[in-house]
């Protein structure tokens, strides 16, 4: 193992202990860093003798991809060379005076609910597959969480009695999200039916599993919603992602504070759910126009 490979893995080992950051987001971390250490190869430059002319310099070289890239990959080193100072292995941080692209935080895309009951129906619950994604769309939109989250969940985690799920969020933290009526009917008419049929020998604990009996990958869902989308009639490009924003700005268009928004998505910052404060202003102008005398 070469030099900078064994201590960006460290520093992912310490990101993991310290945060308990997915494998998704470690490799991550690791695509940016080799991106850069690659780049430091082909002009000859030492890791740890960087400068803040090679981050510069490096960052010139994103020119033509978006600023949220060249932000995001910006972010990585910081972490990585805060780190290495930390840890003694560095004198100087080379990142510490090189400032962030501006990016703009772009509105979420979303569906209407007409959109969404049409989704909703779309899969074909006579057959054991289509009970399974109709429960896991409800599910998704009932409580809007991460794909990952969704393929993810165990039989376990379901209390139908009480109708809530104990989702294991980012970070390891644990949050309580009602799932509703109308989700935790399909839920349990999926245990009680079709999920037996996708079972296999050793059977798995996951609530939703694969054709093959096992726990369904991001890109299997992903590649189920875009299916139905097209049998919904639906035309706008759909990902799970789209279906939770729907979740966020139905319950804002409904009434609902952002801080429980906030708390139901399980993000940790309210600066990360306050994409959503358009909804809520949205909201507010309709009602001054409809109710307010000189609206």
């Amino acid at each position: 193992m070469s030099d900078k490979q064994t201590v960006i893995d460290q520093f992912l080992d310490a990101l993991w202990l310290e945060r308990g950051l997915s494998e998704n987001t470690l490799s991550a971390y690791r695509s940016d860093l080799y991106s850069y250490t690659d780049w430091l190869a082909s002009a000859s430059r030492d890791l740890l003798q960087s400068r803040p002319e090679d981050i510069l310099a490096y960052l010139a070289t994103l020119t033509g991809k978006s600023s949220r890239t060249s932000a995001r990959r910006l972010s990585s080193l910081r972490r990585f060379f805060q780190y290495l100072a930390r840890e003694g292995r560095i004198s100087h941080d080379p990142c510490a005076r090189v400032a962030a692209p501006r990016i703009g935080r772009p509105l979420p895309k979303s569906l209407t609910e007409e959109e969404v009951e049409s989704l909703l129906d779309a899969p074909d619950t006579a057959t054991a597959v289509g009970q399974r994604d109709r429960a896991m769309l409800e599910v998704l939109y009932a409580t809007g969480l991460r794909v990952s989250e969704l393929v993810g969940l165990q039989l376990a985690q379901v209390n139908l009695r009480q109708g809530v799920l104990r989702v294991i969020g980012k970070g390891n933290k644990e949050r309580l999200v009602p799932l509703g009526e109308e989700a935790s009917d399909w839920v349990e008419k999926f245990i009680r039916q079709g999920r037996a049929e996708l079972l296999q020998e050793p059977p798995v604990d996951v609530l939703f599993p694969s054709r093959r009996g096992r726990m369904m990958t991001r890109q299997t869902f992903w590649h189920a919603i875009k299916r139905h989308a097209v049998r919904a009639g639906i035309s706008k490009t759909l990902s799970p992602h789209v279906v939770r924003h729907a979740f966020a700005t139905h319950l804002l268009n409904h009434g609902a504070d952002l801080r429980v928004v906030q708390m139901l998505l399980g993000h940790s910052d309210i600066s990360t759910t306050q994409i959503y404060t358009h909804v809520a202003r949205e909201r507010l102008k309709n009602l001054h126009a409809e109710h307010h005398p000189r609206g």
